[in-house]
């Protein structure tokens, strides 16, 4: 039998998606949850879901406050008797604003997610004023946080958590184009504004209003859903890239593969996924506390997984209460909105038997006879429902444009998956089609990983029910069923490979990793190849082959080298707007102490995750095949000089397989120096700014040109004994942006890079290096080394001599030494002005440390000696050599210094102008707050 489809309304939590429930339908909170109107059912409880559409279901209860609290829809004080208190998930109003609640409650959140996607999580951390997404109450202890969206969690949350993260690719499940709003509860600023009623709508002492987590519309929760559920992704939209141009079919991928997270940064066993059933794992340290006088703590297990485990849920409740209570209590626990005549406490009497399945002593049920208290009950119970013989499930269309959210049908014994799919189909307005075109797939919607399952056709469906259940209720409750079609998905994983030796063929690197890991030719192959970089790209044809070689890969060395190995997303590059110029984000977590890793989740949060990656994990080669056949983007490098000039150099390697071969870069300085971000107005260092505010300064940043300079470092003329010619190292090639400095400069830059490396933990400030750079420069102050007579010096093909100096520094930029003009300002009739444009050098010598020490402060400037295009350094030893703040011991031979082809498009940071009252920093949409003034 089966219930009329339901018409689907906007559902905000899952992203403008739909949801649904009537006045005249089945009342049931759940997926697969038990019909009021079946056998066994009773009364609902007090705070149950009223009718329509917008039913938030809360528990809620008067409740008299003996201190101030604030209202979670209005953020204004509760006193006294005016507080309404749901007793599941914690959400507080005053009477007068209950009808005005639209919030879900976390029992029913699962089924109102739109299409469900898996969490992220980082490492347990601080976060000050913020609320988990589950009880609702403030992380005042270690929290976890998605690296993705901004659910935030306490660790035992986790297992209840939505799988309601941003969906940020198509992945072959319920792929759109229309792009809705992403609703996100709690994450505003206490002077937010809603975009509709102008009036605040954010708060710091509770989880009040809501956010759009692309485009950073800010609104309270009731005036969301007036507003247009389509997402324009506000005053990002020419930086993000749009998911529905990102495609990545990640069967056997956790989310933490798919957005190349390091599995580091996931929290400890125990917490989330593994602790399937419950909260809090047994085990020393975990012990549950004493409770208060007249009162009794139980542990709670919710199936046989939970048993197994030994994970539970501590509930606390009077010695004398009811069994009804207890069970009440347990239920809410586990956030179960279901009825409780239709479920029992089975009594686990010792601790032996929490590992047999099986084993139960007492029972507890909701039935009227059972009116004794619990004074000499077991401490441990295990929460089971009673048998039924007949369901009301909900199934989803697996297709979005249908005009209902889901169909609820009646299962019995009788019920199989085939027989399900065929009385669906009419209620989709699919009869015309036969049966034999579509499956039934069970989805598992847990908050780290989703799981599909297709049913077998004669799998009888109340046998699955029951069997979800006996493993664990809440499993039940994030448990799916949708009516799919039955067509063939081609697999089609791209796999990064890197580390490899470098210069091979094609072939080579085949036979290289036939020989490693064992691919299988049938199902593999090399698509791509970075000869140069030692790296290649793997297109695999089947799902389990692509798991198998990334687990091998990721612990298999080559040559005495690690491999690395990133799963990439294909970008439809036709799909993009013509306004649109996604921006291709490298971030070095190894700068600026731990802002870089910050900065990685805040630019993951604010643009779509797949144009965010991390240097240390495959360098800047991935991103940049990612974004190869993209026709325009722009590049932002977070990192200091070295950084930046890794990324340049990587650009200029791949620029002839780049359909936008002179994407534009701009720096976000992390480093040290930072002398290129200085002279492109980045600033000398990063300090903590809004990261929304950096992206807006990049989107409206100029185009500027920077000379780009190749050095060829040849040994092979070393001078010494006879086997000098033997000894001498090959010849090598790097790329310059900033200076070369060789001597006395590059000798500290070399002693400070030595100390880094020895103890890099303690290298954590920019103002920590500098002190380190001043140390090893006072112990240098006294020695000489006459280098210009360790060397001579080319320009332009004339010999050029050289005055006393211990440093030769060749400057292409008006900056160097964190900031310090070496060139100095003063006009000189021998040589034109410099421009970090005119395809000229600069060549400037220091006498020595103090000479340095004068520049830097100021009070000198460097000795001139030439400016030209061309130069040919001969050294005559061994001598110290840095390049954009890299440095190192070059041997005896040659340094030829040329131009290097095209110059290097780079973004300028625009002008500030005067500011005047505006909207707050992390106003992303337009128009969320208009300047005074200015009509709305």
């Amino acid at each position: 039998m089966a219930a009329a489809a339901e018409p689907g309304a906007r559902d905000w939590l899952g992203g403008g998606s739909p949801r649904t429930g009537s006045p005249t339908s089945s009342p049931d909170l759940g997926a697969g949850s038990r019909s009021r109107s079946g056998p066994g059912s009773g009364p609902e409880r007090s705070g149950a879901r009223p009718s329509g559409p917008a039913a938030p279901s809360h528990s809620f209860r008067k409740v008299t406050l003996t201190k101030p609290t604030f209202c979670h829809l209005c953020s204004d004080f509760i006193w006294g008797l005016a507080g309404i208190l749901c007793d599941v998930c914690n959400f507080m109003s005053h009477e007068k604003c209950l009808k005005h609640v639209k919030t879900p409650c976390t029992s029913v959140a699962p089924s109102l997610v739109r299409v469900p996607v898996a969490h992220c999580f980082g490492p347990p951390g601080l976060y000050k004023r913020r609320f988990c997404s589950v009880c609702r109450k403030g992380l005042e202890a270690p929290g976890l946080r998605c690296e993705v969206c901004e659910l935030h969690v306490h660790p035992d949350c986790v297992p209840f958590a939505c799988s309601d993260c941003r969906q940020c690719h198509q992945d072959g499940h319920r792929d759109h184009d229309a792009h809705l709003h992403h609703w996100r509860e709690g994450t505003l600023p206490s002077g937010a504004r809603c975009e509709l009623c102008r009036k605040t709508c954010g708060s710091s002492d509770v989880p009040a209003g809501v956010r759009c987590e692309w485009c950073g519309v800010q609104a309270h929760s009731v005036c969301s859903a007036a507003l247009a559920p389509e997402c324009t992704f506000g005053r990002l939209r020419t930086l993000v890239l749009p998911p529905a141009c990102v495609r990545l079919l990640s069967r056997n991928f956790s989310k933490m593969h798919c957005f190349r997270i390091p599995e580091s940064a996931a929290p400890e066993p125990g917490d989330g996924e593994d602790s399937t059933d419950g909260s809090v794992p047994a085990g020393p340290g975990r012990e549950v506390g004493a409770p208060e006088s007249g009162k009794q703590t139980l542990k709670i297990f919710d199936g046989s997984d939970a048993m197994q485990r030994n994970h539970f849920r501590a509930v606390t409740v009077p010695r004398l209460a009811r069994s009804q209570e207890v069970l009440v209590a347990a239920l809410r626990a586990y956030y179960i909105p279901e009825d409780p005549q239709g479920f029992q406490l089975q009594a686990l009497p010792t601790p032996v038997q929490l590992g047999d399945t099986t084993a139960a002593g007492k029972v507890w049920s909701a039935g009227p006879a059972e009116e004794e208290g619990c004074r000499a009950a077991p401490e441990a119970w295990v929460l089971r429902a009673l048998p039924r013989t007949q369901e009301i499930l909900k199934i989803y269309p697996a297709w979005l444009k249908v005009g209902v959210a889901y169909v609820s049908i009646r299962v019995t014994p009788q019920s199989t998956a085939r027989r399900v799919v065929l009385e669906v189909l009419p209620l989709l307005g699919r009869q015309a089609e036969g049966v034999e075109g579509f499956q039934l797939v069970e989805v598992l919607m847990g908050s780290r990983q989703v799981q599909r399952t297709v049913l077998a056709d004669e799998e009888p469906l109340l046998d699955r029910l029951r069997e979800i259940r006996q493993t664990s209720l809440r499993q039940m409750s994030q448990t799916r069923f949708y009516v799919a079609e039955s067509r063939v998905l081609t697999p089609r994983v791209s796999l990064f490979v890197g580390g490899l030796p470098p210069g091979l063929s094609p072939q080579e690197y085949r036979s290289l990793l036939d020989e490693a890991v064992a691919s299988k030719a049938a199902l593999v192959t090399v698509s791509h190849v970075y000869s140069a970089q030692g790296a290649v790209v793997l297109d695999v044809a089947c799902f389990a082959e692509a798991e198998r070689l990334y687990m091998l890969v990721r612990d298999t060395a080559v040559r005495g080298r690690p491999l690395t190995v990133l799963v990439l997303p294909e970008v439809l590059h036709t799909k993009l707007a013509p306004d649109c110029r996604p921006l291709l984000v490298f971030v070095n977590p190894r700068s600026g102490g731990l802002k870089g890793r910050d900065l990685l989740c805040s630019f993951r949060k604010l643009l779509n995750p797949h144009q965010v990656f991390e240097l240390t994990n495959g360098g800047p080669l991935p991103g940049l095949h990612v974004f190869s056949q993209l026709p325009r983007f722009r590049v932002l490098v977070c990192g200091g000089d070295g950084t930046v000039g890794w990324v340049l150099a990587a650009l200029e390697d791949v620029r002839q397989r780049l359909a936008c071969p002179e994407p534009a870069v701009a720096i976000l300085p992390l480093g040290t120096g930072n002398d290129l971000g200085r002279v492109l107005r980045w600033g000398a260092g990063y300090s903590g700014e809004d990261p929304f505010s950096v992206l807006l300064s990049v989107d409206e940043a100029d185009a500027v040109l920077v000379d780009r300079w190749t050095i060829l470092l040849d040994a092979h003329e070393a001078a010494g004994g006879e086997d000098s010619e033997a000894d001498a190292e090959p010849p090598k090639i790097v790329q310059m942006s900033n200076y070369c400095g060789i001597g006395i400069d590059a000798e500290l830059s070399l002693d400070f890079h030595q100390a880094r490396e020895e103890e890099p933990g303690k290298f954590t400030s920019r103002f920590h290096n500098k002190g380190v750079y001043v140390r090893v420069g006072l112990q240098k102050i006294s020695h000489s080394r006459g280098l210009h007579r360790a060397l001579r010096l080319q320009v332009e093909q004339q010999e050029v001599e050289l005055p006393s100096i211990e440093g030769l520094i060749f400057i292409n930029i008006p900056s160097w030494g964190s900031g310090a003009d070496l060139w100095g300002s003063d006009s000189d009739s021998r040589f034109e002005k410099p421009r970090m444009d005119d395809g000229l050098l600069e060549v400037v010598g220091v006498t020595g440390v103090v000479h340095m020490g004068q520049v830097q402060s100021g009070l000198r400037s460097g000795i001139r000696i030439a400016q030209g295009s061309y130069f040919r350094v001969t050294l005559l030893k061994a001598t110290p050599v840095q390049v954009d703040g890299e440095p190192w011991v070059q041997a005896p031979g040659h340094l030829i210094i040329s131009a290097a082809g095209p110059k290097v498009h780079m973004l300028r940071k625009a002008k500030q102008k005067p500011r005047k009252a505006g909207p707050p920093k992390d106003a992303r949409a337009d128009g969320v707050l208009a300047p005074e003034g200015d009509p709305k």
